[in-house]
């Protein structure tokens, strides 16, 4: 076999090969009197099919398999002999295929670029620190109390906060128009959930009162028909309620799945899921630190197969939480280019570093990460066990310990300062509430 070696393009690579005719012979040749010995063929035994006509019937199927192995076989022992990593497979480009003559082919292909990691002895992170406090609990605790609201008849106006049920009837130019009618429906005042015009209609209005109220569309509607336009809109309240927020009691805590030790352990259980959720807050921005600065400091040429084959991972990912299936839907790639090339850039650093420091994945932290990720889930023990018997699973969660482990191996040369954090800091809990 001959083959030469140029280089087109930054990381492709384009290798011609010629394999001699009397082995592309050989091989078809070894191949079909093997066949002779297994074939079924009516009008002949097993084992006794002529040679002719076992060319007859198989010759160009054996030809063309032979072919392709040859040139697979072709392009790994050249690329092998020039210790060449490729990046993705080849785009083979023909050359000469037909029987007698020598088999040549192209192979074009990018190889992966020669990474080099600076010393991070420079590089600067700032690490939180937190401590959950008894007023973060408190304030945790008000939020769970918000998701077990009910509401109580009250004979006041309508205000904030309350839930008003309403009959509705909306005219644009003096006709009712398509999706302006409810009958009975619940709107809780101050959550921005109808139209302001709409909502602050229904403030000071008691049950059983009715109107008239002028309501003009925002401009960015969804309906284009409706957007900007002004309708009036026939009000009559059945009902005004107020909220009624539940006593954080032995009952309130059951709710929550708390069968022993009430309100202390309910208190217990909270502290420890608040700082899961703040200990992985620290530690997705010291991985954020860490990993933007590789990058900053380490630019890269990257392979264009690597990040096509990312982009296309993140559009089947958005499709698959959005609940898409037809292929006509997927998302355009521009949104997605940067991300992926993030992404590979930040693969190929974080490959280097395990290389050249030997990083093994440590197994303890494997199954440490798992405990953490099932402990957020209710039903800890089957997730748990839907991660061991996934290795796809199992294998995301190595990724991030191994990860994790190129991160404390940066920290423990990095110029590291810790810095007080609050869990609101952290975690942005208050503004959530």
């Amino acid at each position: 076999m001959q083959f030469t070696l140029t280089t087109t393009s930054g990381l492709e690579r384009r290798i011609e090969v010629q394999i001699p005719h009397t082995r592309v012979a050989g091989e078809v040749e070894r191949r079909l009197r093997d066949l002779t010995k297994t074939a079924n063929i009516r009008g002949f035994r097993k084992g006794k099919v002529p040679l002719p006509v076992i060319k007859q019937q198989f010759g160009e199927q054996v030809h063309g398999d032979t072919v392709n192995e040859l040139i697979r076989q072709g392009y790994s022992d050249a690329v092998t002999k020039e210790k060449l990593r490729p990046a993705s497979g080849p785009r083979i480009e023909p050359i000469q295929m037909e029987p007698g003559n020598d088999l040549k082919f192209a192979a074009v292909f990018e190889v992966l670029p020669e990474v080099e990691v600076k010393p991070v002895d420079e590089l600067a992170v700032e690490r939180p620190t937190f401590e959950v406090s008894e007023a973060d609990i408190d304030a945790m605790l008000e939020s769970m109390r918000r998701q077990r609201i009910t509401y109580s008849p009250v004979e006041r106006a309508a205000q904030n906060g309350d839930r008003v049920v309403v009959d509705f009837l909306g005219r644009l130019d003096g006709t009712p128009f398509a999706g302006g009618e409810g009958k009975d429906t619940p709107f809780v005042m101050g959550q921005g959930r109808a139209i302001p015009e709409f909502e602050a209609a229904l403030i000071g209005m008691k049950a059983g009162e009715s109107k008239t109220a002028p309501v003009t569309f925002p401009e960015n509607y969804g309906a284009k028909d409706l957007a900007g336009k002004a309708t009036e809109f026939d009000l009559t309240v059945k009902a005004v309620e107020e909220e009624v927020l539940p006593e954080v009691d032995e009952k309130f805590a059951e709710s929550f799945g708390i069968g022993e030790g009430g309100v202390a352990k309910l208190r217990e259980e909270v502290r420890k899921s608040m700082e899961r959720e703040a200990g992985e807050a620290v530690r997705t921005r010291v991985r954020n630190q860490v990993f933007e600065s590789l990058q900053r400091d380490n630019p890269i040429e990257l392979p264009r197969a690597l990040v096509d084959e990312q982009v296309q991972q993140l559009q089947i990912d958005l499709m698959q939480r959005t609940g898409r299936t037809d292929a006509s839907q997927i998302p355009p790639r521009e949104p997605f280019e940067e991300p992926a090339r993030r992404r590979v850039a930040l693969g190929l650093l974080i490959g280097e570093i395990v290389r050249r420091e030997q990083i093994k994945i440590d197994r303890e932290k494997v199954f440490a990460r798992l405990e953490e990720i099932v402990g957020a889930y209710p039903n800890p023990d089957e997730v748990r066990q839907a991660y061991l018997q996934s290795p796809d699973a199992l294998r995301q969660v190595e990724t991030l310990v191994l990860e994790d482990q190129v991160v404390e191996w940066v920290l423990g040369r990095a110029r590291v300062t810790d810095r007080p954090s609050s869990f609101t800091e952290l975690t942005g809990f208050n503004k959530q509430a």
